[in-house]
């Protein structure tokens, strides 16, 4: 696997992930999707400040439109846009991480690493993105995991609606860096990484991208909810690790933001927004009002 090779596959890794990334049919049209109203509320603190929960999707099909009048005037108001990673396409600042917490010599062949009922999942995903076994010989099985659900996704991430709104010059806060994202995965014990890989695998075996954005586009959040089910978050050491601790983490972050009257437009994965260990609950259980918008 060429450098070149990995770092395409890399570009769409955490949005294969946790509702990240949604695409089109099969045959790549978009033209007859919904007209959108993606979910997003608005947060008031006991003392009047304001802010807004926005659940993104990190990659789409060309042509697809996510705009709507609601979502708009939301961040039009806003002053700080709020991501998780605010210098997406910097190489020089990912690869670098990766490449020192990715690999570690001696470890079993990719195959290896699952129940032998669970190796043709592997094998079959391996196919589809085109790698070779040998490739991951010496990756951990987390990152194997997020190459190869990098490597099939079937959205764009130049097309993310987080990069679209970082573009739009508003100042930007960071809740996380490359070096907080990828230690979430490398501190999975070995068989939760085991798990992560075999999830990866069974949920690109079933997936339908389309059916994930629909329901993203209609702001349909027990439609995602139930694809959460059926997805690897299904795992509850894997939810527990990639959403439900870092919105702890994160909600420390935004409280001052919002009691500072900074006005924050929170736009983080929808994943992050599902059940009671999302962002709108959490808000709410601290005494802040939120109101579903749209």
């Amino acid at each position: 696997m060429t450098i070149r090779h990995l770092l395409l596959m890399m570009g769409a890794l955490l949005g294969a992930l946790a509702l990240g990334g949604c695409g089109a049919r099969d045959d790549g049209a978009s033209a007859d999707l919904p007209s959108p109203a993606p979910a997003i509320w608005q947060v008031t603190s006991p003392e009047g400040q304001q802010a807004w929960l926005f659940g993104t999707v990190h990659s789409l099909p060309d042509g697809a439109q996510w705009h709507s009048r609601v979502v708009d005037d939301a961040f039009a108001g806003a002053g700080t846009l709020v991501v998780e990673i605010a210098n997406l396409d910097d190489v020089s600042a990912s690869f670098p991480v990766f490449q020192r917490l990715a690999y570690s010599p001696g470890l079993p062949p990719l195959y290896g690493r699952v129940e032998p009922g669970e190796r043709a999942l592997i094998e079959d995903l391996v196919e589809r993105t085109g790698a070779d076994p040998d490739d991951f010989a010496e990756m951990e099985s987390w990152a194997a995991a997020l190459v190869l659900a990098g490597g099939i996704s079937s959205g764009d991430p130049e097309n993310g609606v987080d990069r679209a709104l970082i573009a739009s010059g508003k100042p930007v806060v960071a809740l996380e860096g490359f070096e907080q994202q990828y230690a979430l995965f490398d501190q999975l014990p070995p068989a939760e990484q085991s798990d992560l890989l075999v999830a990866t695998a069974r949920e690109a075996a079933t997936n339908d991208p389309a059916k994930a954005l629909e329901s993203w586009l209609t702001g349909d959040m027990a439609g995602l909810e139930e694809l959460a089910r059926t997805s690897l978050l299904a795992d509850p050491e894997l939810r527990q690790a990639l959403l439900t601790a870092r919105n702890q983490a994160w909600i420390d972050q935004l409280l001052p933001l919002v009691d500072q009257g900074r006005k924050p437009f929170v736009a983080v994965g929808t994943a992050h927004m599902l059940g009671d260990g999302g962002l709108p609950a959490m808000f709410a259980a601290r005494g802040y009002r939120v109101e579903r918008l749209q």
